[in-house]
């Protein structure tokens, strides 16, 4: 996936010194690659919207109709609510190893603090932290970069894609459904009235 600036300058931070509030850096072979602040929002983002689908009423819930793009255009019923939050654990258990994985189960998931989670982990506080950040840029570059069906954006998880695939451009001729010759003779004339 190419990550692109429009992608990144709303995530940056603007006090970031790798990035300065841009939110790409220069990485291997010229290649722009995102700002480790930025996948870190894009976590936090994910995060936010797991938490919020989890502490939501349950008769909030809702069951909606999706259309899968395809030659049979079926449609289907969902609850994205809850797709969303089978998503997000099963990608995140998927690539974090499992070190990881228990620190992010109890720090995001069941909400322990630090010391709590030193404690239990029999880590220090430094080690601690220095793998939070670390699963957080992990989680944020997958949760974007997932194929096909990526976690983030949000909108285009819960609503569809918003970014509509480029179609191949249609000639005028087309259009009107004539042939081309007859067509370009006709603009042709139409040019020669004109001057």
């Amino acid at each position: 996936m190419e990550w692109t600036r429009s992608d990144t300058i709303a995530l940056a931070n603007n006090c970031c010194v790798q990035c300065h509030g841009i939110g790409l850096h220069l990485g291997r072979g010229g290649r722009l690659n995102p700002c480790n602040c930025v996948l870190r929002a894009v976590f936090r983002a994910c995060l936010s919207r797991f938490r919020h689908c989890a502490t939501k009423e349950k008769h909030m819930s809702r069951v909606s109709l999706e259309f899968i793009p395809g030659r049979e255009r079926n449609l289907t019923w969902g609850r994205k609510d809850e797709e969303y939050m089978a998503d997000f654990i099963l990608v995140s258990r998927r690539h974090l190893e499992d070190g990881e994985y228990r620190i992010f189960k109890y720090h995001f998931l069941l909400g322990a603090d630090w010391k709590l989670c030193c404690r239990q982990l029999k880590i220090d506080r430094g080690n601690f932290f220095h793998a939070v950040y670390r699963i957080q840029q992990k989680l944020g570059r997958v949760f974007r970069e997932l194929e096909p069906y990526s976690l983030f954006p949000l909108d285009e998880y819960f609503h569809g894609p918003s970014r509509l695939t480029p179609r191949k451009p249609v000639r005028p001729a087309e259009v009107i459904g004539l042939p081309a010759e007859v067509f370009n003779r006709f603009n042709r004339l139409s040019w020669a009235r004109s001057a």
